[in-house]
């Protein structure tokens, strides 16, 4: 299968090797035979439509997935899910890109490159916008009207 990967791919494990272990790779990794174990690598890793992987996280700056992961992804810069992409596990990256037919369980967390906790960002975001407190104006509402009510002339 030839390379999916721009640039230089150091390794490579082929349609129907299978390698169990640990890889370290200094620069782009293509798998397009079975993987169970520990992957990181520098650059880009790339997981073949014939490729399947299992392990507890994968850990990479560019990541796309063709083929199977089981297990937690990690991107520094990017994962790309391509439509014959099949992913078990939480992903964790500032971009993700989806074609349509891909399928992932898990949890998804796009950071879009911000350092400030997740998590609080998105309150943030959602407090800076205008702010109402809907009991206390329906309370402000309720005694303008017992107001207005007292100063009516009682019918006859």
């Amino acid at each position: 299968m030839p390379p999916k990967i721009e640039g230089t791919i150091n390794s490579m494990i082929g349609e129907g090797s299978v390698f169990q272990g640990k890889f370290f790779v200094h620069g782009s990794f293509q798998i397009d035979g079975k993987f169970e174990g520990e992957i990181r690598t520098e650059e880009h890793l790339y997981v073949g439509e014939t490729g399947k992987v299992k392990t507890e996280v994968i850990r990479a700056k560019k990541i796309t997935v063709a083929g199977v992961v089981l297990g937690d992804i990690e991107a520094l810069e990017e994962v790309r899910l391509l439509s014959t992409g099949r992913v078990l596990g939480n992903i964790s990256a500032p971009q993700l890109t989806m074609e349509p037919g891909v399928v992932v369980k898990g949890n998804i967390t796009i950071t879009a490159g911000q350092k400030k906790d997740v998590d609080k960002l998105i309150e943030d975001s959602y407090n800076a916008g205008p702010a109402i407190n809907f009991d206390s104006f329906f309370e402000e509402e309720k005694k303008k009207i017992a107001e207005i009510k007292s100063k009516e002339p009682l019918a006859k």
